[in-house]
């Protein structure tokens, strides 16, 4: 597929933004901890044992080290009953020694991830889906916001991407990604002001309205389904997606890929976020970021 060409494109390259944000993280953490005598502590809860939640879980793990934090993982079974399920989010939200926990999605089916949210205490909510926090995001009042939104917003501004005045579209309307990035790139803000369209699969002509994208966040849950055609000369391209593709020519047998078709996309533009490596270790960091203001509060 032929695609007009600008110049080079550069990398919104999650990885280093997010590494420069955790040495911010751990010399705040470190003066919570000198301040109150005790470091940040966030809790996990893993039900079940899906390979990809055990991963992110991990990875959050890990991140909340680096910085300073206590961390705590709390694996329950896949079979656990939901009452019992609410019975131990309830012992987190009294639980004095934690700032924040969250509960990693997706859920097993017999467990409705509505009641889990609603059960969050909002002061301890660093994911950001209580429908009070979300309620305070929209009011622009403090709140916090969830973690992926608010990851790509520090993306855009670690890069000093201009936002204002820009035509913004949002590809995706979940409730943890593309409704509240909509609501984050509208308001009166940096990263903001821009004019916001909010596209999902069920858009009539969808490539016209992506072409009209200064700035393009992708959050449509299909491997590569952006390609060059339905992107502009000179567009700011964020890619949420992450899939695993099979490819032989791989030893792992699979190669990532985004909901963007980066080979296309990337020379029709001016930033791009590459997969892996560009929104996916914003999330995390604003999960640490999210946390480390629970503990200052």
């Amino acid at each position: 597929m032929e695609t007009a060409m600008t110049t080079t494109y550069q990398l919104l390259d999650g990885k280093r933004c997010s590494e420069a944000l955790k040495l911010e993280i751990a010399t705040a953490a470190a003066k919570v901890k000198a301040a109150r005598g005790r470091a940040p502590h966030l809790a996990a809860i893993l039900v079940g044992d899906d390979g990809a939640s055990r991963t992110y879980v991990e990875a959050k793990v890990k991140a909340c080290e680096e910085v300073g934090f206590r961390s705590s993982l709390i694996r329950l079974p896949e079979t656990i009953a939901e009452d019992e399920l609410l019975d131990r989010i309830s012992g987190l939200n009294t639980d004095a020694d934690l700032d924040g926990f969250i509960v990693q999605l997706p859920l097993p089916s017999h467990i409705d991830p509505e009641r889990v949210t609603l059960a969050i205490d909002a002061k301890k909510d660093v994911d950001g889906f209580h429908p009070v926090n979300v309620g305070n995001m929209v009011l622009g009042l403090p709140c916090f916001l969830p973690a992926t939104p608010s990851g790509i917003c520090e993306l855009l501004k670690h890069y000093s991407i201009e936002t204002a005045g820009k035509q913004c579209v949002v590809v995706g309307r979940s409730n943890i990604v593309g409704t509240p990035m909509a609501i984050l790139m509208s308001r009166n803000a940096y990263p903001g002001n821009c004019t916001v369209t909010v596209a999902h699969s069920r858009t009539k002509d969808l490539a016209s309205i992506t072409r009209q994208a200064d700035i393009l966040i992708v959050a449509i849950g299909r491997p590569e389904f952006i390609t060059g055609d339905m992107v502009k000369d000179g567009a700011v391209v964020v890619d949420v997606g992450i899939h695993r593709i099979p490819d032989s020519s791989k030893k792992r047998g699979f190669r990532l890929v985004g909901d963007v078709h980066f080979e296309e996309v990337a020379p029709k533009s001016s930033w791009i976020t590459p997969v892996p490596g560009g929104v996916g270790p914003m999330t995390i960091t604003s999960l640490l970021l999210n946390t480390l203001k629970a503990a200052s509060n």
